[in-house]
């Protein structure tokens, strides 16, 4: 019925009613994701952030296999993103990312307490706050340990340029990652461990229980026997990388995708160890 009704509406009227429904079912959020003390306090330490790494490059690490290919000790000294698990990697590195990244309610709500406990600056959807309840609204600051809450939703297709606001998931935290490090003022931004291929098949956003060790990621235990996790909609991740490219474009600024074996195709692609040269 759906798609009947889009295929006999004129575009543009269709583009409105989806937005416009999008924008309702994101009411009840917006209070909250506004107006909450710990999310006023995020909006002010982001707008801190705002351009503070302008014309600086960075690095934002995707939790493929193909970090095992890739020799992350040369991003010692580097700015980078870290996302969801990647702290499994922090003990064996020596070092941890620059900043973490992670949207994904069933990440967070399983290792919340392996979250709270990183000493780096966080970047968590508002969503998330429940699991940190417990601490004191006052206790929530800018201050590097504790998260600062995204307004992250599935609806709402966009690319934001300011992080204070709304920013849309685009079914991967790898575009959050995005947006934020276009809000930060990165001039370029280098993508690796972004395989954008998943061994493990079934219908996009299913949510599955893992049934032994991992072969979709860089750790047999990242979403190891037991984890319950979210398969990959890799379509509307496409989408939302088309769109973060053209917005990079836009201000004279470049993603590079440099993921060995990688499957995404969607910005130009640089020999990882030529970045060091």
């Amino acid at each position: 019925m759906k798609e009947t009704i889009k295929r006999i509406t004129p575009a543009p009227l269709w583009g409105f009613a989806r937005d416009s429904y999008d924008a309702l079912r994101r009411l009840p959020d917006l209070g909250p994701a506004t107006f909450h003390p710990w999310r006023r306090e995020s909006i002010r330490h982001l707008a801190a952030l705002k351009d503070i790494h302008r014309g600086q490059r960075c690095f934002i690490l995707g939790n493929g296999p193909s970090l095992r290919q890739t020799d992350l000790t040369k991003l010692r000294g580097e700015f980078t993103f870290g996302l969801n698990r990647i702290y499994l990697l922090f003990p064996e590195l020596g070092f941890p990312t620059t900043y973490i990244v992670s949207t994904n309610d069933l990440v967070i709500e399983q290792c919340s307490d392996e979250i709270r406990a990183l000493p780096v600056p966080k970047f968590l959807t508002w969503r998330s706050h429940r699991f940190f309840r417990q601490a004191k609204p006052e206790a929530q600051s800018s201050t590097p340990e504790l998260p600062t809450f995204l307004y992250t939703t599935y609806t709402g297709p966009k690319f934001a340029r300011n992080a204070t606001g709304r920013l849309w998931e685009g079914a991967t935290v790898t575009y959050v990652a995005l947006q934020l490090a276009y809000h930060m003022g990165f001039e370029q931004v280098i993508l690796i461990g972004v395989d954008h291929n998943f061994i493990t098949k079934g219908e996009a956003n299913a949510t599955i229980t893992s049934e032994g060790d991992d072969p979709n990621h860089f750790a047999p235990n990242y979403f190891g026997k037991g984890f319950r996790w979210q398969l990959p909609d890799l379509g509307t991740s496409e989408r939302a990388y088309r769109m973060a490219k053209a917005a990079f474009t836009a201000d004279r600024r470049e993603v590079r995708d440099a993921t060995i074996g990688g499957k995404l195709t969607v910005f130009p692609k640089v020999d990882y160890l030529s970045l060091f040269q």
